[in-house]
């Protein structure tokens, strides 16, 4: 799902350049940073076009002392296998009960120690490694980033077996890595599950009640078994965080005995300990299974077959036959179409190529009787309508894109405004998710709260764990249960003003109640790339990630695709953002055409640009524009 550059990844790349380097000046290098001599191999696999070497493990030698061995274990969980030379680091005990799946820590650099002396009559040697956490992954290959590096250590036991030779016989579950090895033997991919049906929709109709996939990152190995690493993780289940947002068709239970794809790209994917059921249910499965090996298999699988350990007739599923369920489907068939506000009296065009443009049909299309141009302006995913803030910011109107509306209607929802001229406070940011309904931030000093307009009634929204931090802004994706907030610290004691820094913070959006009584709550919330400390802007670029104007401190601005999980894409190659005042993307993708352009805003002269290939390239318009919007 995610927007390449056709490159290397970028932390990669330092990494496969100076182990070729060293392969070309010596014969033999190894990926580990310490440790022994690993012979590497040049791939050539499809899966692995970005990687250029392979990491083979060095089992231990005879008559290694404890520092050894542990230098040698750790190296090993760096390697190509399946970790069966680390477990021989490792006596008949611990090597049963390791279990190396519990997860990832991922270290800032390897992992120190102290030197240790052993003598003959030792047969014991407790060794302490320590180092810079930076992030995690769960046993759910789930990732998480730590908001600072925290120094953390683990415990290694050594022992020394009857026959003389030292072994670890107590250590940690999971697999201790530093970051370079991570990047350069995990690779993160998508896996799916069906967005939460919501109980309070007001129709069955198929925008509000459909089913559609969303996204689930997680890390994988590159090399070790990747699409049936991918399926096995399908049918675990979710994320702890997606998992209020998220329903899988898989029983608790499943097994996936098997994953083969032939020469025609279709993946045949072997269950055991589950009936398929009926037809709906084993396409519902086959369903989220293609998605996700599509996503690992990077063009090596089209269509799936999904058959039973006992026979049965199974079922098949290929993207063709449910465009509607894939992820980003709610995004609109109309999300690819570009407005743009005139700054002289904020009509509302629509541009048809690169220059040409017309008024959009109704109300918006023309100046406002006031004279005084509309606020913000939000077009709603199917293109119908949209939703506007008065000059002022204290009103709301959804508004019709139709010949048939000429003035403006009565507005939806209005709060007050405060004495005095401010600037902080009124609503902002409307946004639209793909089920119609709109979100919108009440900044009232005096009671900040986000509201959600499903036709004329208004919603409040309770966020959680907000910790007295300001919300600024929000954006809600296609499928309407992830949504992405900027907020700013709490405020300064000293002069009662909120924080500086604005960073950016992913949460979900829970539907519950009825039709006649709905209710709404932003909860799990959690910070994403933490570097960022002032984000300026925030648009969901496709069904998984978001592209984020903002800069890390003391550096200059950039656009950055981060991930719904917080990391950073290594995908996508970095851009300068350097004097923009606001950055727009598009959800939509429209079977294999490219993506639309992410289009920018200078903040000092308001030019607009667009880029294309990796260029920025000025929009020359028949008038100033004051701000572009994408559908949503």
């Amino acid at each position: 799902m995610r927007r390449t550059s056709g490159r290397t990844e970028p932390r990669l790349a330092a990494v496969v350049g100076a182990v070729v380097g060293a392969v070309l000046a010596a014969g033999c290098a190894g990926m580990p940073d310490s440790g022994g001599i690993a012979k590497v191999e040049l791939s050539q696999g499809s899966a692995d076009k970005n990687l250029q070497v392979r990491v083979f493990p060095v089992e231990p030698t005879k008559g290694a002392k404890p520092q050894e061995l542990l230098t040698g274990f750790l190296d090993a969980l760096t390697a190509d296998d399946s970790y069966d030379t680390a477990r021989q680091y490792l006596t008949a005990a611990a090597s049963a009960s390791w279990r190396p799946e519990a997860g990832i820590k991922v270290l800032a650099a390897n992992p120190g120690h102290p030197t240790v002396t052993v003598t003959d009559a030792d047969t014991e040697k407790p060794i302490k490694v320590s180092g810079q956490l930076v992030s995690q992954i769960d046993d759910r290959h789930s990732f998480s980033l730590e908001p600072v590096a925290v120094l953390t250590s683990f415990d290694f036991n050594f022992l020394r077996e009857k026959s003389g030779e030292w072994r670890i016989d107590q250590l940690p579950d999971g697999v201790i890595i530093n970051e370079s090895n991570f990047r350069n033997n995990y690779r993160q991919v998508d896996r799916f599950f069906y967005a939460a049906p919501d109980p309070s929709a007001p129709t069955a109709a198929s925008a509000t009640s459909r089913d559609v996939l969303i996204a689930d990152p997680i890390y994988l190995r590159r090399r070790i078994d990747p699409l049936t690493e991918a399926a096995k993780a399908v049918v675990a289940g979710p994320s702890l965080w997606l998992a209020p947002v998220s329903r899988s068709a898989f029983p608790a239970g499943t097994v996936v005995d098997g994953v083969a794809v032939d020469e025609s790209r279709t993946a045949h994917v072997t269950l055991g300990e589950v009936d398929l059921g009926a037809a709906t249910a084993c396409r519902r499965m086959a369903t989220q299974l293609l998605y996700t090996l599509a996503d690992q298999g990077k063009g090596q699988v089209e269509r799936l077959d999904l058959k039973g350990r006992h026979g049965g007739p199974g079922c098949q599923a290929s993207k063709g036959d449910e465009p509607e369920t894939g992820p980003g489907s709610l995004a609109g068939t109309m999300a690819s179409r570009q407005f743009y506000q005139r700054a002289e009296d904020g009509v509302l065009y629509e541009t048809h190529g690169d220059t040409a443009s017309e008024p959009v049909h109704g109300p918006l299309g023309k100046p406002q009787p006031s004279g005084r141009p509309l606020g913000a302006i939000a077009v709603a995913r199917d293109g119908e309508r949209a939703a506007a803030l008065s000059a002022d910011g204290h009103q709301l109107y959804t508004v019709p894109l139709s010949e048939a509306t000429s003035a403006m209607p009565q507005a939806v929802l209005t709060t007050a405004a405060r004495a005095g001229a401010r600037t902080d406070d009124g609503l902002t940011s409307p946004t639209w998710d793909g089920r119609g309904d709109l979100f919108v931030v009440d900044r009232d000093p005096q009671g900040q709260r986000v509201l959600m307009v499903r036709d004329k009634q208004v919603v409040p929204v309770a966020v959680d764990d907000l910790g007295g931090r300001s919300l600024q802004a929000v954006k809600v994706s296609s499928d309407g249960v992830r949504i992405a907030l900027l907020v700013k610290d709490g405020k300064d004691p000293k002069d009662g003003k909120d924080g500086r820094d604005q960073k950016l913070w992913l949460g979900l959006v829970v539907h519950g109640g009825t039709k006649e009584a709905p209710t709404v709550r932003i909860t799990g919330l959690r910070p994403a790339n933490p570097v960022l400390t002032e984000v300026t802007s925030v648009s969901w670029a496709e069904a998984d990630q978001l592209l984020v104007l903002g800069k890390e401190k003391d550096r200059l601005q950039q656009l950055h695709y981060i991930s719904t999980d917080g990391s950073q894409s290594a995908d996508a190659r970095l851009q300068g953002g350097e004097g923009m005042a606001t950055v727009e993307a598009s959800e939509s993708r429209g079977g294999n055409q490219s993506p639309p352009p992410t289009l920018a805003l200078q903040g000092t002269d308001g030019k607009l640009y667009r880029l294309v290939n990796n260029q920025w390239r000025e929009l020359v318009l028949p008038y100033r524009a004051a701000s572009f919007i994408y559908p949503g």
